[in-house]
């Protein structure tokens, strides 16, 4: 198609950048969006109507790809209704909040035939790409390990955010899935889940519900393992991923942004984003504020920093030009037909049992319950 005309579910602070972006660009056009608090005031910003539900939305004719940016808790339903009106479909990170839901969700899409990308940003980083790039090649040899800790500390709000509720937004461990999901993109879907941790710093009025400190080992097998922590009950943040492995390894630094590889006559350095310039952004916002990633952003009346909007821009460029008919990349497979979603998604339901029971809990029991041998 010469241009791919959008529908947006939710215009709030990702939606709306994500509207403005696609708005931007001659291959594509927003011609519809839906949002009961934001839709009539973005859609008068980038010329398009307002509808007044998702069904109005998924079933106009003037609309051929569906970008759901609803907040985390109302993601099934305008899917589902995107895939039985033919439309293809963007959906924002975590797809879901349950394996149940994300399973409904791809054989939805699938049964229509239409393309379903999860908005797994961080894929979508240069120094992302570059590491596993790295990786495949066989860099630092087998992967045996990998580490990811992102953490802060966060101040009473004037206001509880949706994302500060466990029941809307999943908490840290789904809300900020793209630690999991990348892990799981280099090593392959866990096997068996550990997760302990618990509300230990944020009780009481001006927080939310949400597990402020929870602290995870995944295991992939014989002798791969990984570990993440997240939270916001932490006075000394952290964010970055490293990757172990027989030959070398590789740190991808998300707080003072920057990437390395390390490994025996070999070692090269690169950057986090695309630019010089969106990293510098990054590491300014960082070094300004302790506060958790979910109260930085997300505000509606702000817009994405200048490396989000960079991310933001790859991540929409790649689905429209598959969707106009580009070759797909192989690196991508997963992020478009929502496996790699689901299985993120599986691994934190496997993760909250394990909190929840106090034990390890399998992955496959929360993929195929029935199955004795998966609990």
């Amino acid at each position: 198609m010469d241009q791919v005309r959008y529908g947006i579910v939710g215009t709030g602070y990702f939606g709306a950048e994500i509207g403005r972006y696609l708005a931007s660009r001659p291959d594509a056009a927003v011609t519809v969006v839906h949002d009961p608090d934001n839709g009539e005031r973005f859609a008068a910003e980038v010329g398009a109507r307002a509808a007044t539900s998702a069904e109005e939305l998924c079933a106009a004719a003037d609309v051929d790809a569906v970008v759901v940016a609803s907040p985390n808790w109302a993601h099934r339903e305008p899917v589902v209704l995107a895939a039985r009106s033919g439309k293809a479909v963007f959906c924002e990170k975590p797809i879901a909040l349950s394996y149940e839901d994300c399973a409904a969700m791809v054989e939805e899409t699938s049964r229509a035939g239409v393309l379903f990308m999860a908005g797994h940003v961080m894929n979508f980083m240069a120094g992302v790409r570059r590491a596993k790039a790295l990786i495949a090649e066989g860099a630092i040899g087998e992967v045996l390990f990998c580490r990811a800790v992102r953490n802060g500390w966060e101040d009473p709000q004037g206001a509880v955010s949706w994302k500060k509720r466990r029941e809307l937004s999943g908490g840290h461990l789904y809300h900020h899935i793209h630690e999991l999901d990348l892990i799981q993109s280099i090593m392959g879907p866990a096997q068996v889940a550990t997760m302990v941790g618990g509300n230990v710093a944020h009780r009481g009025e001006g927080f939310g519900d949400e597990d402020d400190m929870l602290l995870i080992t995944l295991e992939f097998g014989p002798d791969r393992f990984a570990t993440l922590e997240y939270g916001s009950a932490f006075r000394w943040p952290e964010h970055h991923v490293l990757v172990q492995g027989t030959l070398g390894a590789i740190r991808i630094d998300l707080q003072d942004p920057g990437c390395e590889l390390r490994a025996p006559g070999r070692e090269e350095t690169f950057l986090l984003h695309r630019t010089q310039q969106e990293d510098d952004d990054r590491r300014a916002i960082y070094r300004g504020s302790e506060t958790d990633g979910a109260v930085m952003y997300g505000n509606p009346e702000r817009r994405p920093p200048l490396w989000l909007r960079g991310i933001i821009e790859e991540e929409l460029s790649y689905f429209t030009g598959v969707l106009r008919g580009a070759a797909p990349l192989a690196e991508f497979a997963a992020l478009t037909d929502g496996s790699a979603a689901t299985a993120a998604i599986a691994t934190a339901d496997a993760l909250t049992l394990s909190l929840r029971e106090s034990r390890k809990v399998r992955v496959a029991s929360v993929t195929t319950p029935l199955d004795p041998a998966a609990v």
